[in-house]
């Protein structure tokens, strides 16, 4: 690997950003290619995946990634949805100012390629205008901008890796895998969508992307928002989106839908999901399964738009729990807890709307109160030296216990499962 001139007159990098950096040679190998079949669309195509865990430019494509990730987390903060619960929170933002209408439009995109399609000289000029842009005093952090810029190069440069017994290396684009590689990616297409973004934002519309894909909403008329898409389309030749019209849409695993003025909004499963979930059976202590179905029903209720939406929800989770085991009992006294524990009964047992809205609220607030609590700068979220050295010694004293996990449902409950599905 090429070395920074580290003892030069004026020295590139620190002796502490230079050991962070630079890679154990008794652990250093070469990447190999894998691929992740996508079985949800059409032809199943395949994902690569440039496994480099230990490559040599690792060190340098993680420490550029933690410099560079925050600061563009912060700068596109109000164009990326975080999660499917933040889209949620916009969509009925959105609602609640008076935006949407029985003509609103909901528009996805999909960004083809994104981490591969890159160029690496538009990349490395988008970092240069971003740094510079975001940085301070030249600098972003502890590094100067023409730094970052090389040490981007070293890492785009070395994406080698074997696949079939063959050495190959990547020209175009970065290695999925690798840290910087998204969040080179990130920043190159925050530069291609601003136009789109001013559009909507002068519209009082919504645009937000997640990774590779875009989610949009429009009052405009179909002819209209396919020319501003097409135009896109054409703005830079490597970047290529597929994108879909409609009232109703999924996005992440929302079910977006437009019902005549109305938002709804519901747990969206994609049609290749089989209804698999952690099974009763299995030899894991009980409270995994009490988790599982309490996850379950949470991630209902913060997406769910009201509580018949709700309700045919939580008939697929019943069914599904039944499906792997679970007795009807089990399911049904976790049920009831969850809702008592939020006293919001009259939610289970009579499908109180108003109950429903206010819960729905408390729990959307509260899974994007705790993200944001995340993002946090590292020196906020570490633990005190005294805090680290107690969790530690916790954790040695619980590797001498033994614990015994045993199952003792016993009687019709063992016939159940097969029963249910000769049905």
């Amino acid at each position: 690997m090429k070395k920074l001139p580290l003892h030069a007159e004026k020295p590139l990098i620190t002796k502490k950003q230079y050991e962070a950096m630079y890679p154990k040679e008794n652990e250093t190998e070469l990447a190999h290619l894998y691929f992740i079949s996508k079985p949800h669309k059409i032809s199943t195509p395949l994902r690569p995946i440039v496994a480099g865990i230990h490559a040599p430019a690792t060190l340098i494509s993680k420490y550029l990634d933690e410099s560079l990730r925050p600061i563009f987390n912060r700068v596109a903060r109000k164009t990326i949805y975080i999660n499917s619960l933040d889209l949620v929170k916009q969509l009925e933002n959105y609602e609640r100012d008076g935006n949407l209408s029985s003509s609103t439009k909901f528009i996805t995109a999909d960004v083809k390629n994104l981490c591969t399609m890159i160029p690496k000289g538009g990349a490395l000029d988008a970092l240069y205008r971003f740094c510079v842009k975001h940085g301070k005093d030249g600098n972003i952090g502890n590094l100067s901008i023409n730094t970052i810029i090389r040490l981007a190069c070293l890492v785009l440069d070395t994406n080698c890796f074997v696949f079939d017994n063959k050495y190959y290396k990547q020209i175009r684009g970065g290695a999925m895998g690798s840290p910087f590689t998204m969040t080179l990616a990130n920043i190159y297409m925050y530069e291609w969508e601003q136009s789109l973004i001013q559009h909507q934002q002068i519209r009082n519309e919504l645009y937000g992307r997640y990774i590779d894909d875009i989610f949009m909403t429009s009052n405009e008329s179909i002819e209209n928002i396919k020319a501003l898409l097409d135009q896109a389309n054409e703005k830079d030749p490597n970047i290529r989106i597929n994108y879909i019209i409609h009232e109703s849409v999924e996005f992440l695993d929302v079910l977006i839908e437009n019902v005549e003025g109305k938002l709804t909004t519901s747990v969206f499963r994609k049609p290749a999901a089989e209804p698999y979930i952690h099974p009763y059976t299995s030899d894991h202590p009980r409270h995994i399964h009490s988790n599982t179905i309490n996850t379950a029903l949470l991630r209902g209720i913060r997406i769910c738009s009201d509580v018949h939406t709700f309700d045919q929800e939580r008939l697929k989770i019943e069914m599904a729990l039944l499906l792997n085991g679970y007795p009807p009992k089990f399911i049904k006294r976790h049920f009831k807890e969850l809702f008592k524990n939020y006293h919001a009964s009259e939610i289970y047992q009579d499908l109180d709307e108003q109950r429903y809205k206010e819960l729905h609220l408390q729990l959307l607030n509260e899974s994007l109160t705790d993200h944001h609590q995340q993002q946090l700068p590292a020196n906020q979220q570490s633990m005190t030296e005294q805090q680290k050295n107690t969790h530690k010694k916790h954790k040695q004293n619980k590797e001498k216990e033994l614990v015994i996990h045993y199952r003792y449902e016993s009687g019709p409950l063992n016939t159940f499962s097969r029963e249910f599905k000769q049905l």
